[in-house]
C-alpha cells in the first residue's frame, strides 16, 4: 500500500499548486478591474517598452546599451563599464553614472542591479501603473509563477505515478487501477493549466493587458541594423539577446572576475585602437 502514500502526496502537491494558481488569477483580475482606465492611444518610449517587457533590469540594460552606442560609456567585453561622458542626458542615464561611482569605473553586473533599483526606475513604473499599462507591484506577478509551479507539479505527479507502478505491491492492486488513480491529480493540474492559458495568457509580470497590446505593435527583431530607435526598441522588447554586436553582448555575458590591472591594460588597448 506504499503507492497510496505517493498518491496522497500527488494530490497534496496538485491541490496546493492549483489553488494558488486560482487565487493568483482572481487577484490579477481584481487588480485589472479596479485599476485605472488604460491609455492605449499613447505611444511607448524605449524605456517604457523595456519596463513592460522585462521590468527594471531591462530598463537598466537598455540605458547601458544606449550610452555605449553613443560612445558615452565604454562597455568592455571583460565585463567592466567606464564612464566617458559624465553628463547624463536624462534621469536614467544619471542613475547609471551614479551607479558606476565617482571613480568612473565599475563591473557591469552591480551597475545593472543599482540602476534597476534606482528612484528613476520606480518613477517610471509608477507612471506606467497610473496609465493602466503596467501591473502594480504584487498585483499580477503571481500568475506566471503559479503557472510554472503547476507545470512542475504535473511533472512530479507523473514521476510519483511511475514510482508507484514500479514498486512491488503486496495487495495485488491492478497496475492499471494504480495508474488511473494517479491520472486524476495529473488531469486536475493539466485542466488548471488549460484554463489559465485561456483566461490569463500571456502571463506577464510587468505589463497589463493594455500594455501587452501596445508591446505587440512594436518590432522585436535582431538589433543590429537600422536607425538607433529601432535598435533600442528591439533590445527593449527582446533583451540583450537581440543585440547583434558580439563585443557588446560579451560585455553583458562576462562573468570572469579579473583584477584591475588586467582591465586597465585592456581599456588602454581599446582606446589606442
Amino acid at each position: 500500500m506504499f503507492w497510496l502514500l505517493l498518491l496522497l502526496l500527488a494530490w497534496a502537491f496538485a491541490g496546493v499548486a492549483c489553488t494558488r494558481l486560482c487565487l493568483a488569477a482572481v487577484r490579477a483580475a481584481t487588480v485589472e478591474s479596479a485599476g485605472p482606465a488604460p491609455d492605449e492611444a499613447r505611444g511607448l518610449t524605449v524605456y517604457e517598452a523595456a519596463f513592460l517587457s522585462g521590468g527594471p533590469a531591462r530598463v537598466a540594460d537598455v540605458t547601458l546599451v544606449s550610452m555605449a552606442r553613443q560612445r558615452r560609456l565604454l562597455l568592455a567585453h571583460t565585463g567592466w563599464a567606464t564612464v566617458v561622458d559624465p553628463d547624463g542626458r536624462d534621469e536614467l542615464e544619471e542613475s547609471v553614472i551614479g551607479a558606476i561611482g565617482p571613480e568612473g569605473q565599475s563591473r557591469i553586473a552591480p551597475v545593472r542591479a543599482r540602476t534597476a533599483g534606482a528612484e528613476a526606475v520606480r518613477r517610471l513604473a509608477d507612471r506606467l501603473v497610473r496609465a493602466g499599462l503596467a501591473v502594480p507591484e504584487g498585483g499580477g506577478a503571481d500568475v506566471g509563477s503559479a503557472v510554472r509551479r503547476v507545470r512542475a507539479v504535473a511533472v512530479v505527479v507523473v514521476l510519483l505515478g511511475i514510482t508507484a507502478l514500479l514498486l512491488p505491491d503486496g495487495t495485488g492492486t491492478p497496475r492499471l487501477l494504480v495508474g488511473l488513480w494517479f491520472a486524476l491529480p495529473l488531469l486536475l493540474s493539466l485542466s488548471c493549466l488549460a484554463l489559465a492559458r485561456f483566461e490569463a495568457h500571456p502571463y506577464s509580470r510587468w505589463a497589463s493587458p493594455a500594455g501587452q497590446r501596445l508591446l505587440g505593435t512594436l518590432g522585436g527583431g535582431t538589433a543590429g541594423a537600422g536607425d538607433e530607435r529601432s535598435f533600442l526598441t528591439s533590445v527593449a522588447v527582446r533583451g540583450i539577446r537581440a543585440v547583434g554586436e558580439p563585443d557588446l553582448r560579451a560585455a553583458f555575458a562576462h562573468r570572469d572576475h579579473r583584477d584591475d590591472r588586467d582591465h586597465r591594460d585592456h581599456r588602454e588597448r581599446l582606446w589606442r585602437g
